[in-house]
């Protein structure tokens, strides 16, 4: 396979250990090479023999130049558009010291609350700004996109139901993408939509929910408090779509009535990047909590009652509920949720008016200049959107509004839409009204019309409340302060650009800085999804790129990028199953089999696709009870739709079965979906879709680099053999002319098409440069290197260990693929030492946990990427074995396990200062091991309590006093 002479200058920094060390890794392993051990490993049935059609690697100074040509294909226009995205102005502060930040983008998801105090605190703020401007108490730290929030609150509305009513009456001036979003997700699960224009007093006795759009997708602005009382007393909840900047001159809909509210915090400062990444926002009423999707952040105690904050309610997470999961979203947008509440930190409460008004002002004159020209604005009271009657002349004033640098929406043959938002300016008015006269015929007025704030927004909806009152929205409004407040914030928190972060199955490598540059870069940053094609040649050639690599990859024949989440990618992946099970005239084929040890997301994106969920149980090896999957097949073979795997499998073993297994499914019938959790371990040694695989989803911010970002964004990609490639998703508003290599396949006709699974065509396009770069940067014979490299380097931890931690799931011969799971359950049962002992001790020498407790409740899961270098790998075997040693001598009776370095860590600089009672030396609770004392990570807060979190849920900002000294 791969050779050092033909890995590029790149790959060499992307893998971390040097050939030498490489080799001493090797020896470690008792083998004389990769291919020794990558044939001991992988079973030679799925072993993929021939060479990956990539192109050939190139530099980091060519890949900035072919993405500058890339981007430089794209037209930055100034967009009126709408449809719930808006150019904005990120602060140069927040740019340099969040996006373009490791120590932020690149934390993981903060399951380890006691190092992650500093995005859970901006998250936490967020929340706040979530709940103070939509007027609801409980608000989650984001979901993927607006029309996914609103489908998560159809769908939420459903379970609080108590009835058997099956209607959701949805407003008919809701963002069409919103539209055909919901219609994906309600079909499957039986819900009714019914589209209406929504007054009050219409006639809801059949309906469960109502979604209401404040303002309307047209910009039509009303009063929904008549419609909300409607609904309540025909027994209907509602939810509200909202914009958060209107909402700062707009009556809050909670305090209206409305149940859940939800949309985009796109504008607080997020670039549109092409649609994505954004973050979503839901909040809901009180006592509604445990039915949030997504993650909410909640406020406890440490060890020293010191408020610390957490990740709250975990016992919702989909790896314990499983099938009976209220949403597959097991992530969120967190770091564009923290861009978005450091926006709101940065112009505080009267910064974010101030920007409302001259939005709406601008919107404003623009009207008052139509009307006094005789052209017809639809309606007269409305926060940023004009809805302009053109006479049938909708396509040449387009034409004419865009022959002056300016995109708007066309609505119809008679109509478009012109959106201001905060980089609109007073020549940009004078260009759409030119644009507007040209069409139409109709000489343009002298500019002497004008609007007078807040003219166009009813006096019975404007708002008096306050918002924002938190001192974090007010105490950093200075660069000076907020540097400093972000640099506090980010050195609370453990990230890659510290220490290696182990986690099994989440595949921390390396997220190079070539491939994050060009995110940020106008040329991709300011494009508007629904701009007209043509102007989108740039993005249309980096999708088709990445889709076209990822088949290759991979080995099936097409690839969708536009799920904007690995859950998204699962959703659809189910989706085109049932699609072409339907499509067949068999749609009685919904029976998903599961194994017991799958990622949880699994089981509930199978129920979201309509399927029911049967599970799979293991072999004491870990592996897929062959037997039992053949008596189940038989039992359920006429109504078999799909075996869900993760391949290698959630224990980190290659099963040597995987082509049997296969073979069994579709020999009754049945797909095979191979969840692409572990992809790491297979790029250019094996392809599912060549080994008997149908369809996978795969994580882009897992094996391809783009970063975990603290807990979002991601992408997750679908990819289908030929058979179901016409039914991977569809996007009624792709951009003319998006042409990918499987085209051909896309346009097959089928009575049993699959709509859009996310919001924009391309999800979150703004962050595949990172892929497209990763793949361009390494070329085949590096990223089959990267992958020989994490299976070494995961048996030279398993080895290392096996003496102090057995490792729990092995194959033949004793190897693991990429990752490893540690028994830790016989030390617990002999000493009651835990996997969570062992956790946060752990972050006393400076090191983020391994995966706890999954697959396996007792178990800790390593995986530790190509990207580590043999010296931190063995850093982490020390400190790994110190502990041992540690739980050893509580084993020999020195130490209570209550008493123990381990129970009582993490340990603070707080907790040195005070009074030292404990049977083990100060020196022994922070400096284990000699190279802590030079450079050492400290925990801003001890173990958080996460029992009394749950019970005493607090989750908004609390107030400054609440975290003055207890004593």
């Amino acid at each position: 396979m791969a050779s050092s002479s033909r890995v590029t200058s790149f790959a060499s920094r992307h893998i971390g250990p040097r050939d030498l060390d490489a080799h001493r890794m090797l020896q470690t392993l008792g083998v004389t090479s990769r291919e020794d051990l990558l044939g001991a490993v992988i079973p030679e049935v799925i072993r993929r023999r021939t060479r990956m059609a990539l192109p050939e690697a190139i530099d980091e100074s060519a890949v900035l130049a072919e993405l500058a040509s890339i981007a430089g294909r794209n037209t930055v226009m100034t967009s009126m558009i709408g449809l719930g995205y808006h150019d904005t102005i990120t602060p140069q502060v927040i740019v340099r010291n969040v996006l373009e930040n490791p120590g932020w983008y690149t934390a993981y998801t903060p399951y380890q609350p006691e190092i992650a105090q500093g995005r859970l605190e901006v998250l936490l703020a967020f929340q706040t700004m979530v709940e103070d401007l939509t007027g609801l108490p409980v608000a989650g730290a984001s979901l993927l996109d607006e029309p996914t929030a609103a489908a998560e609150a159809m769908t939420l509305l459903r379970r609080v139901d108590r009835s058997d009513r099956n209607v959701f009456v949805v407003d008919a001036d809701t963002h069409p993408q919103t539209l055909a979003v919901l219609a994906t997700r309600a079909e499957p699960l039986g819900i009714e939509i019914r589209i209406d224009a929504l007054e009050a007093g219409m006639d809801l006795s059949d309906a469960y929910g109502v979604l209401i759009s404040y303002p309307g997708s047209s910009g039509r602005l009303a009063d929904p408090l008549p419609l909300i009382t409607s609904a309540h007393d025909q027994g209907a909840a509602v939810a509200i779509a909202a914009d958060l900047l209107a909402l700062t001159l707009l009556i809050p809909p909670g305090e209206m009535g409305a149940d859940v509210v939800i949309g985009s915090a796109q504008r607080f400062g997020v670039p549109m990047g092409c649609g994505g990444p954004h973050a979503g926002y839901m909040s809901v009423r009180a006592g509604w909590e445990r039915y949030l999707p997504g993650r909410l952040v909640g406020v406890s105690v440490d060890a020293d009652g010191t408020p610390a904050y957490r990740l709250a309610l975990q016992t919702r997470e989909q790896h314990i509920r499983r099938e009976k999961a209220t949403s597959n979203i097991c992530t969120a947008q967190v770091l564009l949720a923290i861009v978005s509440a450091l926006y709101a930190a940065y112009h505080g409460p009267d910064g974010l008016r101030a920007i409302a008004e001259r939005v709406h002002g601008h919107a404003g004159h623009l009207a008052a200049r139509l009307a006094a020209m005789g052209v017809t604005v639809e309606h007269s009271e409305f926060f940023d959107t004009v809805m302009v009657r053109t006479g049938g002349r909708s396509d040449a004033a387009v034409a004419a509004i865009a022959s002056r640098g300016i995109n708007v929406r066309r609505i119809d043959a008679d109509a478009i839409g012109v959106t201001c938002d905060e980089v609109t300016t007073p020549e940009d008015i004078e260009a759409v009204i030119a644009g507007i006269s040209e069409a139409t015929g109709t000489p343009a007025s002298d500019g002497s019309a004008t609007s007078v704030a807040g003219l166009n927004i009813p006096e019975s909806i404007r708002r008096s409340s306050p918002f924002l009152v938190h001192p974090i929205f007010s105490d950093h409004r200075s660069e000076t302060s907020m540097m400093r407040y972000l640099r506090k914030l980010s050195d609370r928190d453990l990230a890659l650009d510290r220490t290696m972060i182990p986690l099994g199955s989440c595949t921390m490598k390396l997220n190079a800085a070539t491939e994050m540059a060009a995110i940020t870069w106008p040329g991709f940053a300011r494009i508007h999804p629904f701009a007209p094609g043509d102007q989108l040649a740039g993005y249309a050639q980096l999708v088709a790129d990445l889709e076209g690599w990822l088949a290759q990859i991979t080995g099936y024949a097409a690839v969708s990028i536009q799920p904007n989440a690995g859950s998204q990618g699962e959703f659809a992946g189910l989706l085109a199953i049932r699609g072409y099970h339907r499509s067949r005239g068999e749609s009685h084929r919904d029976v998903c089999l599961i194994p017991s040890s799958a990622h949880g997301t699994n089981a509930a994106s199978a129920v979201m696709a309509g399927m029911r969920v049967i599970v799979v149980p293991c072999d004491e090896n870990g592996n897929v009870d062959v037997a039992a999957l053949r008596a189940l097949v038989d039992e359920h073979g006429e109504s078999l739709a799909a075996l869900m795997i993760t391949y290698p499998s959630t224990h980190g073993v290659f099963e040597a079965a995987v082509v049997e297994i296969c073979e069994i499914v579709h020999g009754a019938g049945g797909q095979v979906y191979v969840d692409g959790a572990n992809l790491n371990a297979l790029v250019g040694v094996a392809a599912p879709g060549e080994f008997g695989a149908d369809v996978s989803h795969l994580n882009l911010h897992k094996t391809f680099c783009i970063p975990h970002g603290g807990g979002g964004p991601g992408v997750g990609p679908v990819a289908v053999g030929a058979h179901l490639a016409p039914f991977l998703p569809r996007h009624p508003m792709a951009p003319a002319g998006d042409i990918v290599p499987t085209a051909e396949t896309r346009a097959v006709e089928t009575d049993h098409p699959v709509g859009p699974v996310s919001g924009a065509p391309w999800g979150s396009a703004g962050i595949l440069p990172i892929p497209w770069a990763y793949v361009r940067l390494m070329g085949p014979e590096g990223l089959v290197a990267a992958t020989e490299q994490a299976i070494v380097s995961a048996n030279y931890v398993s080895t290392r260990l096996a003496d102090a931690y057995p490792t729990l799931y092995t194959g033949e011969g004793g190897r693991v693929a990429h990752e490893c799971v540690l028994d830790i359950r016989p030390l617990t049962k002999e000493t009651g030492v835990t996997v969570d002992d062992i956790a946060k001790r752990l972050i006393d020498y400076g090191f983020h946990a391994p995966t706890m407790s999954f697959p396996v409740a007792g178990t800790l899961m390593i995986e530790p990427t190509e990207s580590e270098d043999l010296a931190e790998l063995d850093r982490f075997v020390e400190a790994m074995l110190a502990i041992r040693s540690e739980i050893d001598m509580i084993a020999r009776g020195e130490w209570t396990v209550e008493d123990s370095p381990l129970r009582a860590a993490p340990h603070t600089v707080a907790c040195l200062v005070e009074e030292w009672d404990r049977p083990y030396s100060r020196e022994a609770a922070v400096f284990p091991v000699p190279g802590l004392r030079r450079d050492r990570y400290w925990p801003p807060v001890r173990r958080i309590d996460g029992a009394f979190g749950d019970r005493n849920l607090v989750c908004t900002c609390p107030s400054p006093e609440a975290f003055a000294p207890t004593s």
